[in-house]
């Protein structure tokens, strides 16, 4: 049995599963209700039930009772009993949702290649971290720097933040990371930041371009495009070096084989002999214009190394593609990093 719930004032409407609650419909169907924990104990995802019939899953925590003995309903808690209708604030942009500052725990650790490390982040009990797909946080350090990651996974997929990190030469944290951090240790982090995001109010077909751990964020695009049900053509290019720097391969091979929107095509730039490559090889912005002469009709998304992207853009641009369907994450490193990766900065 499943139940409408409806919007008024935005005139959005979704539909929500028995024993479903009001906010993981909402959160399945694409619609941004706020939330700070999804487990009753904060009181941020509190609207108004103007119509309709409403069961709560368990008893309300204290911190978040108050708000319901006021009249407002709890919609991380609540299952639809009837058709409903409901005034709540809906997020439909990053500047919508409340920037955090955290502590969190590293949960788990797995080396994804040679030289990418997943972590996947665990925050208190009673945190979630709301955040948009492609979005980004800062790991803030002792000595008050940051290094900026961005997030793995998806929006419904929020038990843990999940982090890909590259080792990269001359990279202090990189090296902190591979050589010094074990799980269960603290951090803190401030997010979700960052205007790289998944447009869903587009129905134009989208190219998701990654060079290296760019393909982080294009992960967790992917995993929301198909939790969401989103039916949009979607061409995924991941440029690396050899074939020992693809990582993840296999389980993107399998979503292209899973969901017949989905395209894939891995481009080598300086495959070794030992490679044995029999795919594309060459620069990833060029395969993507070979594929695509006319851009004009795409949304476009790129991240990965500031070169990437410069020289995507320039050519992206010269391919008819308009300024306003191009989104961009450039993954800045050091003079020295770029230089040991054989990368050069283009004369600005």
């Amino acid at each position: 049995m499943s139940f409408k719930v409806s919007v008024p004032a935005t005139g959005h409407s979704f539909t929500v599963n028995e024993g479903e609650t009001i906010l993981e419909a909402a959160i399945r169907e694409g619609l941004g209700l706020p939330y700070g924990c999804r487990n009753g104990a904060c009181g941020k995802c509190a609207g108004e039930l103007i119509s309709g019939e409403i069961d709560y899953q368990q008893e309300l925590r204290s911190a978040a009772l108050a708000e319901a003995e006021a009249g407002k309903t709890l919609f991380c808690q609540a299952c639809a009993k009837s058709d409903l209708k409901i005034a709540v604030r809906e997020i439909t942009q990053s500047g919508d949702i409340e920037i955090k500052t955290l502590p969190c725990r590293v949960e788990h650790m797995k080396l994804l290649s040679h030289d990418v490390m997943q972590l996947k982040l665990k925050l208190p009990e009673t945190e979630r971290l709301q955040f948009m797909a492609g979005q980004y946080i800062e790991i803030l350090l002792r000595d008050g720097k940051r290094r900026a990651f961005s997030i793995a996974n998806a929006p419904h997929d929020d038990e843990f933040i999940e982090l890909q990190i590259r080792h990269v030469p001359d990279g202090q944290f990189g090296d902190f990371v591979f050589d010094g951090l074990k799980e269960k240790a603290l951090m803190r982090i401030e997010g979700p930041l960052g205007s790289y995001y998944l447009r869903e109010d587009s129905d134009r077909p989208i190219i998701l371009m990654g060079g290296g751990t760019g393909y982080a964020p294009l992960k967790g695009m992917l995993e929301h495009a198909f939790y969401t049900d989103l039916q949009r053509p979607i061409h995924l290019y991941c440029g690396v070096r050899s074939l020992r720097d693809l990582y993840m391969h296999d389980q993107v091979t399998a979503w292209a084989e899973q969901h017949d929107n989905l395209s894939y095509t891995p481009v080598l730039s300086q495959p070794e002999p030992d490679d044995n490559w029999q795919g594309e090889t060459g620069l990833v912005h060029e395969k993507v214009v070979a594929d695509h002469p006319d851009l004009s009709s795409y949304d476009v998304y790129m991240s990965g190394p500031p070169p990437m992207i410069k020289a995507g853009m320039d050519l992206f641009y010269a391919h008819g593609l308009p300024e306003s369907q191009i989104y961009s994450d450039s993954f800045e490193y050091s003079d020295d990093a770029l230089r040991a990766m054989g990368i050069t900065k283009p004369a600005s």
